[in-house]
């Protein structure tokens, strides 16, 4: 099946409930490796590479299509009825929250759950919303990335994943990022700093768990009690982890988490 090729997916797992890990920018399926296993006894896991990240086709990469969140969203209810999914859990990290939260909304029929991991619906601050960036400071962000991406990465990924005690993390980070195509990074980057998706929030039936990570720049809490309280059926907990990469940072917590949701 093309779309299984195109995304990368894997399927592990001994249970029949699907439970499907997406991953964040500059990232891939990787970043699930200390929280999907601990699915496997009880779930189908359902791991997979947005088109342009990891081991999914570059070819396939389309700048128009991927221009909006939505383009991702589309791939992910293609993956879940090409793999004949239903009653979905869907945990989706950073941007893949979004992504989640709109796969949802076009496709209801599919997801019993989002867990949605460090979500922003706006990064950039607008009037009494606070997403944690004004507009200056993300066209400055996007203008480093576009004029030196090995720069930007090794400068952001420590600022992402927090714990400055455990370099070891940003190291992990900054080399995931390095590994992205440059133009894909760059153009995946507008299209997930400059979206507002606010609106698409009410559109979601399926029951919600917004993980909110402690002191994380990327997504302050601002921004997880607003997704909580815009989300039809959701429920706010607010971690011990710091920094925006739980699933690294804090594997043990995520997954004690997600289990109690589920």
């Amino acid at each position: 099946m093309d779309v299984i090729r195109r995304n990368n997916v894997h399927v592990a797992g001994r249970g029949d409930r699907p439970i499907m890990f997406a991953h964040g920018f500059g990232c891939d399926q990787n970043m699930w490796r200390y929280v999907a296993p601990a699915f496997e006894r009880d779930f189908k896991v359902v791991l997979f590479d947005h088109v342009g990240a990891g081991g999914s086709d570059l070819s396939a990469y389309s700048r128009e299509k991927y221009s909006s969140l939505q383009g991702y969203a589309d791939d992910v209810v293609e993956i879940c009825r090409a793999l004949a999914l239903t009653g979905i859990v869907f945990v989706g990290h950073s941007v893949s929250s979004v992504i989640g939260i709109l796969a949802a909304a076009s496709a209801a029929d599919l997801f019993e759950a989002l867990v949605l991991i460090g979500p922003s619906p706006r990064y950039v601050n607008d009037g009494a919303y606070i997403g944690g960036f004004t507009e200056s400071q993300i066209e400055e962000l996007l203008k480093f990335l576009d004029s030196n991406h090995m720069g930007w990465s090794a400068a952001m990924a420590p600022t992402i994943i927090g714990n400055p005690d455990r370099p070891e993390l940003a190291d992990e980070l900054t080399n995931s990022f390095c590994r992205t195509d440059p133009e894909i990074a760059k153009h995946f980057a507008r299209t997930t700093f400059l979206s507002d998706n606010r609106a698409d929030l009410a559109r979601v039936r399926a029951r919600c768990l917004v993980l909110q990570c402690s002191e994380d720049i990327i997504a302050p809490n601002s921004v997880g009690e607003y997704v909580h309280a815009h989300l039809p059926n959701s429920k706010l907990v607010v971690m011990k982890a710091t920094g925006h990469c739980p699933n690294l940072s804090a594997p043990a917590e995520t997954i004690e988490a997600i289990r109690a949701f589920v």
